[in-house]
């Protein structure tokens, strides 16, 4: 049973609830033995909804998918067979109201549509080209379509029912339905014997698998994704490229910017490394420049004595170590005539109270020294303070104390 049921604005549950409610008063069997499928209808008045209901047994569900049990294939969708002729059609030859009579089996299935979508569709036991008239007469006046641009006859015996007197009389063109090309060349191979059969089973195949009104169970569907979770998984999945891109593209620009800093660099590297040099050798410099001035600050002057050495000492001595200090300086070496060096030494402006601090000993041809000189005006060590006197005691009684007197001399 397929019927247009005009009900009260409803959503969601309560739509479902209230279609099965309104079915009871259509069909001839109890509720619980239903099966149906509805969509909403555009085209309502105002503060009423239009729904259009497939409904049918359960047993007659059972039957269909018993029949799938043999060979262990699972359903995808179950409902009316003419529902899928309208995939036949060329996309520009749809008109606004047409009537399809598909006649297959000796029954004629009347599909009604509106602008190539199911409006309504009827089974009737039209026999005759009379017969199917009256079935469409009633049909149209159940669409309430005052107009109706054409009727469509297919199937069996089709061309009987072309050329009948009664269609014509209906004032609307009656003609073969305007097949696409591949349909009607897939039509062609099909074979004569049960042809409207073989349309059928052509439309079902050529069909969508989420049919419009689906009679399968619920629980037995295929998982399918729906329109919302698509535009919903459509934007996650956007979402997420647009931020890997981001990533990516910061990345790729980080990179870009890294490369062109090591380029700059490595071209300031050269100009770095001169600036380094030129700054070590300053810092060398200025080192030497303190280290002199601090020798020129200090007490002792390490460089004119080391130049009146040089001079005074003869050419065939030599030194070992130098030692100097605050009060003077030390000097041990090797020379021809050791005994030479202490006039030599006196009569230096820097030096005085030049003398040997160890025995002069023989060393091959040569003599060892140890000699010790002081700085002329060198600030003498300072004497050791005179002890304090201890205190007089104080006499047993008072007064003054007693002093005792010189001794005598004889």
């Amino acid at each position: 049973t397929v019927k247009v049921l005009e009900l009260p604005p409803a959503r969601g549950a309560h739509l479902a609830e209230m279609v099965a409610f309104e079915l009871e008063r259509h069909v001839p069997f109890p509720p619980e033995e239903m099966r149906f499928d509805f969509i909403p209808l555009p085209g309502a008045a105002k503060g009423s909804l239009r729904v259009l209901v497939a409904a049918c047994e359960r047993r007659t569900v059972e039957g269909a998918l018993r029949v799938l049990e043999e060979p262990r294939l699972k359903p995808a969708a179950l409902t009316a067979a003419c529902h899928d002729l309208p995939v036949l059609l060329g996309r520009r030859q749809r008109m606004r109201y047409a009537v399809w009579a598909h006649r297959a089996g000796g029954a004629t299935d009347l599909v009604c549509l509106n602008q190539g979508r199911l409006e309504l569709s009827r089974t009737v036991p039209a026999k005759d080209a009379d017969e199917l008239a009256g079935e469409v007469a009633v049909t149209l006046r159940l669409l309430d379509w005052r107009d109706c641009d054409a009727i469509w006859i297919s199937g069996d015996d089709a061309s009987d029912f072309l050329t009948g007197s009664a269609l014509a009389e209906l004032g609307v063109p009656v003609t073969e339905p305007p097949f696409k090309p591949a349909a009607r060349a897939l039509i062609q191979r099909l074979p004569e014997e049960e042809g409207g059969a073989a349309i059928l089973a052509l439309a079902v195949a050529l069909g969508s698998r989420r049919p419009a009104l689906n009679l399968l169970p619920r629980e037995s569907r295929p998982r399918t994704v729906s329109a919302g979770q698509l535009v919903t998984g459509g934007t996650a999945t956007l979402t997420a490229l647009l931020g890997l891109a981001l990533l990516v593209g910061q990345g790729y620009k980080q990179h870009r910017y890294a490369d062109r800093l090591s380029r700059a660099i490595r071209a300031l590297d050269p100009e770095v490394k001169s600036v380094e040099a030129l700054s070590a050798e300053l810092t060398q410099k200025r080192r030497l420049l303190e280290t002199v001035q601090t020798i020129e600050r200090g007490e002792v002057r390490a460089l004119p004595v080391l130049k009146e050495l040089t001079e005074r000492i003869p050419q065939e001595a030599w030194l070992r170590t130098l030692t100097m200090d605050k009060q003077g300086l030390e000097i041990t070496g090797q020379a021809g005539a050791a005994n030479q060096l202490i006039p030599l030494l006196e009569s230096s402006p820097f030096l005085a109270s030049v003398e040997f601090t160890a025995p002069v000993t023989k060393a091959g041809d040569k003599e060892q020294f140890r000699i010790k000189a002081l700085w002329k005006n060198a600030p003498k060590p300072s004497e050791p303070a005179a002890k304090p006197q201890p205190p007089t005691p104080p006499s047993p009684r008072g007064g003054a104390p007693r002093t005792s007197p010189p001794a005598a001399g004889r």
